[in-house]
């Protein structure tokens, strides 16, 4: 994951595509927020926001 995020970063550094960072940011905590509701009690309280 750490290369992962290494490789993306250079990246963008070097093709100047800063404006990708937001976009990626919003992505994982999306990803987070599905896969914190997958397994937890506030599952219906998050599925309600959608």
């Amino acid at each position: 994951m750490t290369e992962l995020m290494t490789e993306l970063w250079a990246f963008m550094k070097e093709r100047k595509k800063y404006w990708m960072f937001p976009i990626i940011i919003v992505l994982m905590l999306f990803g987070s927020l599905l896969v914190f509701a997958q397994g937890s009690a506030v599952a219906p309280f998050i599925y309600t926001l959608f």
